[in-house]
């Protein structure tokens, strides 16, 4: 079984390349898209690495790491839903392919939000790739009413 442990700065690259193939194997953007992304994510990530506002958790067996998953940790207005100024955001969920099968995700999952529960967040969102809906819903998250614009580039 493999070991959890936090990430640092140093696994600034490897959470870069796992969000490059989580969203790759979903084949949502081509190569070129990806490549900007990872060249503006990899600072992104390692910033907040640093400053606590990222909290990565990865699962290393002998040496390697099989998967790994993220949470940020957002400013966000007291709401109704939560007064706390903190919301955290799931993401980055992302396992090996020849480590698919295990748990690891629903491991990483539980996780996550046994550590939001503790930091005393109170609303935790995230973005489901087809794959992952059906883990997240089992797990008890529901769609929410967040609407989105996006400007043509």
């Amino acid at each position: 079984m493999p070991n959890l442990r936090y990430a640092t700065i140093d696994d600034a690259a490897l959470i870069a390349a796992h969000r490059h193939s989580m969203f790759q194997d979903n084949n949502f953007a081509s190569e070129d898209r990806f490549a900007e992304m990872d060249a503006t994510f990899e600072p992104w990530v390692r910033e907040r690495l640093a400053d606590g506002r990222y909290i990565g958790l990865l699962l290393e067996e002998d040496g390697r790491i099989l998967a790994g998953a993220g949470i940020f940790l957002q400013d966000f207005p007291p709401h109704w839903m939560d007064i706390q100024p903190t919301r955290a955001y799931l993401l980055n969920f992302y396992t090996a392919p020849e480590a698919r099968g295990r748990g690891f995700a629903n491991q990483l999952l539980k996780l996550s939000v046994e550590g939001c529960r503790t930091r005393g967040i109170g609303v935790v969102t995230l973005h489901a790739s087809p794959f992952g809906r059906p883990i997240y819903e089992k797990f008890g998250f529901e769609a929410s009413t967040e609407m989105m614009l996006r400007f043509a580039e």
